[in-house]
């Protein structure tokens, strides 16, 4: 279905452009130890910057997590399932706990980063650094999180077996 290798296409995108953050965000932390401890001139900028792009980091990979089976799952119930009973209940589980979830998510997001981008909000340290960048990324985060659900979703549907869900 088109529709599922679109979602799925985009958080692989996503999460394979958003983890080389992880590069910048262990190159910048070493270079304010080394700067700090070693020539005694700590930098002002360099720990709200790595911060906001463990921010980044750690909200963009939702759907990326999500569509490698990656987030934390009760496996108390449906792990004791067959097949088929263990598709229902995930089934159920989308519309009943996720997509509820996920509308919250998108709508409260969206809201706080739009109040953020309104009053130019910035942090409170000597630099100033503006917030709503990382709340804007929360939102994009929320609606691709939200996306990669409804591609889940269809892929149950549909009945794709575990291996094909997994699989570009």
């Amino acid at each position: 279905m088109l529709l599922i290798r679109l979602i799925d296409g985009l958080n692989e995108v996503v999460g394979r452009v958003v983890s080389w953050v992880a590069v910048l965000f262990a190159g910048l932390i070493i270079y304010d130890v080394v700067l700090r401890y070693v020539f005694n001139a700590p930098t002002l900028w360099a720990f709200d910057l790595t911060k906001h792009l463990f921010g980044f980091y750690f909200i963009l990979l939702g759907g990326y997590a999500l569509r490698h089976q990656a987030h934390v799952r009760v496996d108390l119930v449906t792990g004791a399932l067959k097949p088929t009973p263990r598709r229902i209940v995930e089934l159920l589980g989308y519309p009943l706990f996720f997509f509820p979830f996920a509308w919250v998510f998108v709508t409260q997001s969206y809201t706080f980063a739009l109040r953020s981008w309104n009053q130019g909000e910035t942090t409170y340290s000597a630099m100033q650094m503006p917030v709503y960048p990382v709340k804007i990324a929360m939102a994009v985060a929320a609606v691709l999180l939200l996306m990669q659900g409804v591609s889940e979703f269809l892929k149950l549907l549909l009945n794709k077996s575990e291996e094909n869900r997994n699989v570009g």
